[in-house]
Parts: C-alpha cells; structure tokens; sequence
C-alpha cells in the first residue's frame, strides 16, 4: 500500500533535493580582499572540460567579486570546520572579515587570486566560463584549471571513513555519511 501523500510549499520544494554536498567557496576583490560563501548548491557539469556550476543569488557580495574578477575556488570542508561553514554563510562579505572571525587559514591557490582554505580537503580553482539567470538565483560556471586534494583524504575518491564531509539538510542542520558502502550488481 501507498504512503498518505502532502503537499509542500513550493518555497522548500528545492529541499526534496537535500542534503547537498557543501562547499566554501572563495573569491577575492580586484584590489585583493578575499571573501567566502558558503554554498550547497554546487555540482559538476562536464568532465571534458571539467566545469563545475555554483549558484548565488545576486544580492550576495560573493556573486559581485565573481563577476568582477571572472575566477572562483571551490574548497570542501569537512565537519572538524562545520560551525566555521555555517558563519560563512550567515554573515556578509561586505561586513566581516570571515577569514579572520573564524580564524580559518587563507593560502594562495596555484594559479588564480582567490585564496584556498587551509582547513578545507580539497581545491577546485575556477575560471568563469558563463554565467546565466535562473529565477532569483545566477548559475556561475567555470572551467576547472586546477584540482587537488590532501592526500590522507582523497585517493581516486574520498575515503569517507576518515573524511567527514558536510552535507547541508536546510536551515542550519548538517550532516554527514556514515560509511556504508554499497556497490549493486546488476
């Protein structure tokens, strides 16, 4: 027998696709002041090239540096920073400093002006490719130039048992997985 169906509100509709990988992305104005947004709404979209989508809405100070400097940096964090990702998506570039009130390390990526985060497992340096409306929301691509990882972390995939990446449930509730592998055949 079928479960009693309800209805959601069309508002939270997005959460039925919850929980979402969570990811910090950084950026940096021209004149160097680096920021970041802490985004659940991020995921690959081609492997050759290798281009990676985030989506900001456009009143965040984020979506202006990345316009304005057409390069980002895709930073994973893991559950040790949890309360450090939560503050980084409350809180406005525009008003704080969020490398410095988290205290979370600022290091300088490979070949953009971005910072990466120390903290974080793993990198994904971007370059904007294109960038297009979606309703209140800007979906920001770029070309993946550069991607490493810590080595503990991160072989061909990441060890999940070690690495406990956070997963955003909505609000302010994360999770994260608990290692149960599983590898259907067909």
């Amino acid at each position: 027998m079928g479960k009693k169906k309800i209805e959601t509100p069309l508002s939270n509709a997005y959460r039925f696709l919850h929980p979402m990988h969570t990811v910090l992305v950084t950026c940096a104005e021209k004149a160097g002041k680096a920021n970041i947004i802490t985004l659940a709404w991020a995921m690959p979209t081609s492997i050759n090239p290798p281009l990676v989508a985030i989506s900001i809405k456009p009143s965040r100070h984020s979506y202006k540096l990345i316009r304005e400097t057409q390069e980002f940096a895709v930073n994973i964090p893991t559950m040790e920073i949890v309360k450090e990702t939560l503050f980084c998506g409350r809180r406005s570039g525009k008003n704080h400093d969020k490398f410095k009130e988290t205290k979370l390390t600022s290091l300088p990526a490979k070949t953009i002006k971005a910072p990466i985060i120390k903290e974080c497992v793993a990198y994904l340096e971007c370059k904007l490719q294109q960038m297009f409306v979606t309703g209140d929301h800007t979906i920001f691509v770029g070309e993946v130039i550069e991607a490493y990882s810590n080595e503990e972390s991160f072989k061909e995939e990441f060890d999940i048992e070690k690495t406990k990446l956070i997963y955003h449930l909505g609000g302010n509730k994360f999770a994260t997985l608990i290692p149960k592998i599983v590898e259907p055949s067909l």
